[in-house]
């Protein structure tokens, strides 16, 4: 009790000083102190008034110990000062005690705090020069926030350089990778070159027979960009493109718009505006442009799988399994001009760039509609430079993403994890729904389009939805590329070790992503930067990308088997970064709680030796095989089509037209020149029923209604094929007979593929045994052993 009556007599007498007080130490200079830490409260120091006084060693010693600034106000001024001027003085705070300072308690006297640091009490009356101290007035507000954000960009951590041999690593490691993919990309392209001469001879035929090696619709292709190349002008030969009536008789096509010939229009510019035409002949111009894209397309899966894993390692195994999969990835060992040797070369390097920009740039949900908006824009794009194809403009997919943009826009901020924020995520999930099924019917309701009835049908059919006995229906389901991959597709990437790694990455990183999924919908908080150690490679957004793209792609290869060469490189880009990722075996490891070995350690160990293992084991097996393909004599030697091209060219007029199959006439088109009646394009209603009723000459049909279908087109001359007349197919009813007798009901499906009547033989038969009608109608001219070539007689001579 003592103790506290003295310690409340000192603070009552310290309240009652208002004179002058004794000199103290500027804040500056004392170290510890307040003002000194760069505060922005600052107390200036101005002499009140001189006069001498002796110094008190008590006062002096408490001036010296420091006291928090927030603890003190302005007292002690001199008379006539306002209440803002004087010495800081103890402040009473919470209900008149005293705050102490942290790690401290008040002195007994109440002057300072012991045991912590603090601003000094004051000094003595009448000891040294009066002073006065001034609070500084506060700014205004603009000021406060100009300077709030100079402090806040003084505070920002600025990255530090990193050291020279770092940077010295890293540059190492981009040059090599580069290297790495530009040599890849151009050893493809030469072996695909020398492949191609070994196979064909090619450097050592003439024009013709290596105009032959294009079949079907790769010869359509070739002959335009021999046109273009005959043109007087650029100019003069787009205009006999996009009005040619030169190629089916009695029709008028846009051959650009019907059968995308940009290609052939840039080659054809590139070959004449760089002076190729007397360096290069122009056959070889163009392979060597497809060559050169393929060597393009395979630097882009390896910079794909380099992004995705982090090292070039995972680009050398993709190209590996690329080229060691060859039949299974690419057709251009078959049909050079095809439209998918062209393009998926762009679609690779547009996938590459999208995987480096959502690597790098999509850490918020607002940078997922600048991806919408570029495909809206490449869908527009697309739009006219297909001639207005209104097929874009009804697309389901353009009505998804406009859709999520638009509800993107009208999305409030609600805080998550609220009640209401579960509730507007169900109401934006019913908004997707119903905008984009609405806007799709908006755009087919006003947009004048016309529904592919075919592929419907086909649908229907391939699925076992529907039968039907249509030729052109049972034609194109009887096509290998539209039939289910065989069982050999699966052995041979199993062989490969492809399919089981791949299986292997698409299970890890699918489980990952459901694993974020669930926690996105318990509202759990997602790293904005997923690193090695965390083991989450699911919430990383090109791997998300990826794994759906790659599901929906191998769902359409499962049931066409043509869109394999499109599913199986990404198999082969994904597998390979995916063993290549030391993420994804932390993120199996991390499954499976690891206590043993460090699960960081291991990965990266299991990151470099697998795909090491792989990579030596691939060589060792198939290595030697690619050395024999190269090294290997082959000959593509069809003397009959050579044959009766040479004879067409020289006893043909020039205006004749000539019937037959659908890949032939596209043939004919390009050796020849001569108009056609049919052309093996599928994605014209009018083409088709044409294919059909050609088709005709192999069925049961009379020697009359083959000769008025033939002349409704204007045909002068009819070839029919010994190869299909005679056709001994392996799959039961897919022959073209057989198809042509469903077609006009000659078989009974119903009754256990019986015969019915039919008074009239097989045309391709009865016309070659030249007796009547057939040789009133038709005059055998020209016959080798694969092709029989008949007149169609204008006037007609009846023989008995």
């Amino acid at each position: 009790m003592l103790g506290l009556g003295t310690f409340r007599q000192g603070r009552r007498e310290r309240r009652c000083c208002h004179g002058a007080t004794s000199p103290r130490l500027p804040a500056e200079a004392r170290p510890g102190s307040w003002a000194a830490s760069g505060a922005r409260r600052r107390v200036t120091f101005r002499p009140a008034q001189a006069r001498e006084h002796r110094p008190n060693p008590s006062a002096t010693l408490r001036s010296l110990v420091p006291g928090p600034p927030e603890v003190t106000r302005l007292a002690s001024a001199p008379e006539g000062a306002g209440p803002e001027v004087g010495v800081r003085q103890p402040e009473r705070a919470l209900g008149g005690r005293r705050r102490p300072w942290p790690g401290g308690r008040e002195t007994p006297d109440g002057s300072g705090v012991t045991g912590a640091p603090g601003l000094a009490g004051t000094m003595a009356e009448g000891e040294g020069p009066a002073i006065e101290l001034r609070q500084r007035k506060k700014p205004k507000s603009s000021e406060y926030k100009e300077s709030a954000k100079e402090k806040k960009i003084d505070d920002t951590a600025v990255p530090e350089r990193a050291p020279k041999h770092i940077l010295l690593q890293r540059f190492a490691k981009i040059f090599i990778g580069c290297l790495a993919a530009v040599t890849s990309g151009m050893m493809y392209a030469l072996y695909l070159s020398a492949y191609h001469e070994r196979k064909f001879w090619f450097s050592n035929r003439q024009e013709l027979e290596r105009e032959i090696t294009f079949q079907g619709d790769s010869a359509i292709y070739y002959s335009y960009y021999k046109d273009m190349l005959k043109a007087p002008s650029f100019e003069r030969g787009v205009y006999e493109l996009t009005h040619n009536n030169k190629t089916v008789s009695l029709k008028t096509i846009n051959a650009v718009q019907q059968m995308s010939l940009y290609p052939e229009l840039i080659a054809s510019v590139l070959y004449q505006a760089t002076g190729s035409n007397e360096i290069i002949e122009p056959v070889y111009f163009y392979i060597g442009i497809v060559f050169g894209l393929q060597g393009i397309y395979v630097t882009a899966l390896f910079v794909t799988s380099w992004l995705m894993s982090g090292t070039w390692l995972a680009g050398m195994l993709a190209v590996a399994w690329f080229i060691i999969n060859r039949v299974d990835t690419t057709r251009i060992e078959y049909s050079i001009p095809l439209r998918e040797n062209w393009a998926l070369p762009y679609f690779a390097c547009q996938v590459a760039a999208l995987t480096g920009y959502l690597k790098s740039n999509l850490n918020t949900y607002g940078e997922v509609h600048e991806v919408y908006k570029i495909y809206i824009f490449s869908l527009f794009l697309g739009y006219l430079l297909q001639f207005e194809n209104s097929a874009f403009l009804v697309s389901p997919l353009l009505s998804l993403v406009v859709t999520l943009v638009l509800v993107k826009c009208l999305q409030l901020n609600v805080k998550k994890g609220t009640f209401v924020a579960k509730i507007m995520k169900v109401i934006n999930f019913y908004l997707v729904c119903t905008l984009t099924v609405t806007l799709n019917i908006i755009m087919k309701t006003f947009v004048p389009h016309k529904e592919n009835g075919y592929m419907l049908k086909f649908l229907e059919v391939k699925f076992g939805l529907n039968m039907t006995k249509n030729f052109t229906m049972n034609w194109l389901l009887c096509q290998k590329s539209l039939q289910a991959p065989s069982q050999d597709f699966f052995l041979r990437l199993t062989q490969s070790s492809l399919l089981p790694f791949y299986i292997l990455v698409l299970i890890i990183c699918f489980l990952s992503i459901m694993q974020v999924i669930f926690r996105r919908i318990n509202n759990k908080s997602l790293k904005k930067t997923v690193t090695l150690e965390d083991g989450r490679i699911g919430e990383r957004p090109e791997i998300i990308y990826h794994v759906i793209h790659t599901i929906l792609l191998g769902s359409l290869a499962m049931v066409i088997e043509g869109l394999k060469y499109l599913w199986t490189p990404y198999v082969c880009m994904l597998a390979a970064s995916g063993v290549c990722s030391p993420e994804l075996w932390t993120t199996l490891f991390k499954w499976f709680r690891l206590r043993t070995v460090h699960p960081i350690l291991l990965a990266l160990i299991l990151s470099m030796a697998v795909p090491t293992i792989i990579g030596l084991s691939l060589w060792k097996e198939f290595f030697p095989r690619l050395m024999t393909e190269l090294t290997e004599l082959q000959e593509f030697y069809d003397p009959d089509t050579v044959e009766l091209m040479t004879w067409i060219k020289r006893q043909a007029p020039v205006a004749a037209v000539f019937a037959g199959s659908p890949q032939l006439m596209g043939v004919i088109k390009l050796c020849t020149g001569r108009m056609v009646t049919s052309l093996p394009l599928y994605n014209d209603d009018d083409l088709l029923k044409r294919n059909e009723n050609i088709y005709q000459i192999y069925s049961k049909r009379s020697a009359e209604d083959i000769y008025k279908i033939l002349t409704s087109y204007k045909a002068n001359y009819l070839i029919v094929e010994d190869a299909i007349c005679n056709e001994v197919g392996t799959m039961r009813g897919c022959r073209v007979k057989d198809l042509l007798d469903i077609g006009n009901g000659h078989v009974d499906c119903e009754e256990d593929d019986k015969l019915t009547y039919s008074k009239y033989g097989r045309f391709c038969h009865e016309v070659k045994i030249n007796y009547s009608p057939y040789v009133n109608y038709f005059t055998r001219v020209y016959w080798n052993r694969s092709y029989f070539v008949y007149k169609i007689n204008t006037v007609i001579s009846f023989q008995s």
